[in-house]
């Protein structure tokens, strides 16, 4: 008998935390807040009161905290949670979601996410195109509609370097499904992928042509890692 691979458990992101501790024990215990945090980087958040002041990000959470006893924000908290994070790759990432979800009045800046799509325009031709269906089906022009959008997206594949290429080292297969259909497709090396003979620069274009209408290609196209099928939108976050 073949024994089961023990499923591997991923390792959590945050390794430690404290939240809502006064600023005092800067001056007060010293010693004892570098002992427990030492040099570790991570985000912190600076409060006064219930209120959010502020939030960032070090790679020394002591001394950046230390300094904002000192600098501009001096007087401005009185309160701070830090949040241990074991990769520093992601914690601007995480600077950047807690900024814009929670807008701290002491962030001049707005936080960027470069790295990640914004669906609304998505959201919006989905809808638009939603609705185009929905009358062309009371008009009884439902098919005709579906083989337009089908037309025009094998004819759009998309322009520019496609965004696949700087996620990839080689090719592999792809496969999607909708309303109980299964879809496959297959990415070169290049980043270009190949459904129904077709070539498209971008997951998006190929998404659109498989479902015939407006879609994400990160979400719906999967790919085999490790045993099971993950949005390709995985390969951004490594």
């Amino acid at each position: 008998m073949k024994k089961k691979k023990k499923a591997r458990k991923s390792r959590p992101l945050l390794l430690g935390y404290m939240e809502r501790i006064s600023s005092k024990v800067f001056e007060e215990y010293s010693k004892e807040i570098t002992a427990l945090i030492g040099k570790q980087h991570g985000v912190y958040a600076l409060y006064k009161g219930k209120r959010l002041y502020y939030v960032g990000l070090a790679s020394n959470l002591r001394i950046r905290l230390g300094q904002h006893t000192k600098d501009k924000h001096s007087g401005k908290w009185d309160k701070f949670s830090i949040y241990l994070v074991r990769k520093a790759d992601h914690i601007k990432e995480l600077e950047s979601l807690i900024m814009r979800v929670a807008a701290p009045e002491g962030n001049a800046a707005r936080g960027k996410l470069k790295h990640a799509d914004n669906l609304k325009a998505e959201l919006r031709k989905s809808i638009e195109n939603s609705n185009k269906e929905r009358i062309s089906a009371m008009l009884g022009e439902r098919r005709t509609a579906r083989k337009r959008t089908a037309q025009k997206s094998r004819r759009s594949t998309g322009r520019g370097a496609p965004p696949l290429a700087e996620y990839i080292s080689k090719g592999f297969r792809i496969r999607g499904e909708y309303k109980g259909q299964r879809f496959r497709a297959t990415v070169y090396k290049s980043g270009t992928i190949k459904f129904n003979g077709v070539l498209y620069n971008s997951p998006s274009s190929a998404a659109v042509a498989a479902r015939g209408k407006q879609t994400s290609g990160w979400t719906f196209w999967r790919y085999k890692t490790g045993g099971e099928w993950v949005p390709l939108q995985e390969l951004r976050r490594k």
